[in-house]
């Protein structure tokens, strides 16, 4: 088997579950780490190596990861296949250290990278139908103090979440809003 095979074949056997739960926005997910645990069994039985690599560059003065993946026929060394994809790092993420900033948009960029070359169907995955805008619902619900949603708002926000996330979900007054950057 020549490399296009080898991937080929991987491609058409790959299953790689969304067995990750974000809590905060109730959907399903896979993670890189997910992708390349999946892909473990596949490095022998085919003889391939996976490798990542990740640069960061600047796009209009923003700073932009770019991740490629390749597989490598460790038959042939000489021979292989690659895909990239990017994000960029959100310098205006609340309650991230630059750290975390960059590692979240290199582990997105990874992520997107091993499926496009892997195929992964992402049809169904919340960051390809899930437009952070809208709730199942045409109206959100309400955001008020001493109710059980306020409470795990709070400790979200407390834990780093992103508060923009919060205001995608729930309509929130003026004043509540500056009561939750406070917590910042």
């Amino acid at each position: 088997m020549n490399i296009a095979e080898k991937l080929s074949a991987i491609q058409s056997e790959l299953k790689a579950p969304k067995n990750q739960v974000n809590k905060f926005g109730n959907y399903k997910y896979r993670s890189a780490e997910d992708v390349l645990e999946a892909l473990k069994p596949y490095f022998t039985k085919y003889k391939v190596a996976v490798k990542t690599s990740n640069k960061t560059v600047d796009i209009c003065g923003m700073p932009y990861v770019d991740c490629t993946a390749k597989i490598i026929d460790t038959e042939d060394p000489s021979s292989s296949i690659e895909s990239s994809d990017g994000a960029f790092i959100e310098m205006n993420a609340k309650g991230m250290q630059m750290p975390q900033k960059s590692g979240s948009a290199s582990s997105y960029a990874k992520k997107y990278a091993l499926g496009n070359l892997f195929c992964l169907d992402d049809t169904k995955d919340s960051d390809a139908t899930n437009d952070h805008s809208r709730t199942k619902s045409s109206a959100k619900p309400t955001l008020s103090k001493g109710t059980s949603a306020y409470d795990k708002v709070v400790i979200y926000i407390n834990k780093g979440g992103d508060l923009n996330e919060v205001l995608r979900k729930y309509s929130v007054s003026p004043l509540l809003k500056k009561e939750l950057e406070s917590l910042i």
